[in-house]
């Protein structure tokens, strides 16, 4: 089965919380021929998104035309604090979790995560600066700091930017097998030594 992987996008999202991901579970695809990962972008609304520091992104879909999702992959940046307040946003992001096999937090994507409720119970983790921040909005959480990611099966966080690099090559790992992962790490040349 070739599994949809949403990325969330917003105005003001860290571009590598987004694109490193969007690169592992792209090349993963690519290596498999195209056989195991449908890779797309969704937003808030329709329309160009603006980045952190200017990028402009082009969304595949707006959060109400969005296909099934069986990865949900939430980034951070400075753009989540608006959209703790969505109540629309944060309704399809606890929706679209429930239902997926696999959601996945990037830095403060964790934060959304939180506020949705899905943090509760689980182990998790975002960006060294806002550890604090994310204790405030999941109080029934254990939150970590000591580790790039926490995988608690249907859920998992990873620290900031990079780190979602790793906890995406994780979790390709845990759905395709441990070659996969390491051919896409080895293709992007990403892993000790580089």
């Amino acid at each position: 089965m070739r599994r949809n992987v949403a990325i969330l996008v917003f105005d003001d999202v860290e571009v590598l919380d987004f694109a490193g991901p969007f690169e592992v579970f792209a090349v993963a695809d690519e290596l498999a021929s195209h056989a195991v990962f449908n890779v797309f972008t969704v937003a808030p609304r329709p329309g160009v998104v603006r980045a952190k520091n200017g990028l402009r992104i082009v969304p595949d879909y707006a959060v109400e035309a969005c296909p099934p999702v069986h990865v949900l992959v939430v980034p951070g940046g400075s753009g989540t604090r608006p959209l703790l307040g969505n109540p629309v946003i944060m309704e399809w992001i606890r929706t679209r979790s429930r239902d997926a096999e696999a959601t996945m937090s990037v830095c403060t994507g964790a934060l959304l995560l939180a506020r949705a409720g899905i943090l509760d119970g689980l182990r998790a983790t975002t960006h060294h600066e806002n550890i604090g921040e994310l204790r405030a909005l999941a109080p029934r959480a254990t939150v970590d700091p000591g580790a790039l990611f926490h995988d608690n099966g249907a859920v998992l966080t990873s620290a900031g930017i990079s780190a979602g690099i790793d906890c995406s090559l994780h979790l390709v790992g845990r759905m395709l097998g441990a070659g996969a992962a390491a051919a896409a790490a080895n293709y992007m040349e990403y892993g000790p030594g580089r």
